[in-house]
């Protein structure tokens, strides 16, 4: 499927300079709250420093920018999805991962034919505040039996809960805090790289 196990979700692109180099080859910039000038200036800077790295970015929400910078993958949550142009966001050649919760969820999702689906939260998180508790293992194996395309673990996953995601169903694991709020998120990275050059498939 071409995309790495280990998915890393950064907020603000300072983080690439101190993470690309210790091998991360997936990750995605979820920036909020910002002017698009910075957003677009910090997606094209991005995409240039993972391409140099030989990683993939994956563009949160900003469609039209990821059509206009060249991007090759974006990833929409649900509302965002319901305003996105579909169409052409396909006709710019661009692969498309949607955030599911919910049944309901997954069945809008399955119909713009996803390159990935994620589901969470797979676990508690302070990230943000949801309207959707834990999904747990269970769900994991449920969806799985449900797509055909890869499944993503988010929300809550640690280093240590991962072989359990995978087992449950999960081809990817995405991660924010375990990396981002860890002491040493150089080398909490660190770790899930040398981890992840030990999952098999």
């Amino acid at each position: 499927m071409g995309l790495d196990r280990f998915y890393l979700v950064a907020d603000r692109l300072h983080w690439l300079p101190r993470l690309l180099p210790l091998g991360l080859k997936l990750v995605q910039l979820r920036i909020k709250d910002q002017p698009e000038t910075i957003v677009r200036a910090e997606l094209a800077e991005g995409l240039a420093l993972c391409r140099a790295h030989g990683a993939t970015l994956v563009v949160n929400d900003y469609w039209q920018l990821a059509i206009d910078l060249g991007a090759d993958w974006l990833h929409l949550g649900q509302e965002d999805l319901a305003d996105a142009d579909v169409a052409a966001i396909r006709r710019a050649g661009l692969r498309l991962g949607i955030s599911t919760h919910s049944d309901e969820e997954l069945e809008v999702a399955l119909g713009v034919d996803p390159d990935y689906v994620a589901l969470g939260p797979v676990y508690e998180t302070t990230l943000k505040k949801m309207p959707w508790g834990p999904q747990g293992l269970d769900r994991l194996g449920h969806w799985r039996g449900r797509i055909a395309c890869p499944l993503v673990g988010i929300g809550g996953i640690t280093l240590e809960r991962a072989p359990g995601v995978f087992a449950a169903g999960a081809d990817i694991v995405s991660v924010v805090s375990d990396v981002l709020g860890a002491p040493d998120p150089e080398a909490r990275c660190a770790a899930w790289l040398d981890a992840r050059d030990g999952w098999t498939r």
